[in-house]
């Protein structure tokens, strides 16, 4: 499965975003590892396809900064799709 391509910094905004609507799985996916333990180093490899050696600031920047929106989406966000549309 090819690896998505990722913003260095996810959005920190007070809204859903498109960006979060094209990644919300990747969101799951960080969740999922965080509850798990994983190391992070690992998991920037395998859900962005980033190596943390090569490019340890950008790996952790990425890493961090979705890792807190997925967060925010989970406690927050999520509120977004419990709203009636407007169609």
């Amino acid at each position: 499965m090819p690896i998505a391509t990722f913003d260095d910094r996810a959005p920190d905004v007070e809204q859903v975003t498109a960006y979060d609507e094209r990644h919300h799985q990747t969101y799951w996916r960080l969740l999922d590892a965080a509850e798990e333990n994983a190391d992070w180093y690992e998991a920037v490899g395998i859900i962005f396809g980033i190596d943390p050696s090569a490019e340890p600031e950008r790996a952790r920047l990425i890493y961090d900064s979705h890792l807190a929106r997925a967060r925010w989406m989970a406690e927050t966000g999520y509120r977004h799709y419990l709203k009636p549309s407007d169609s």
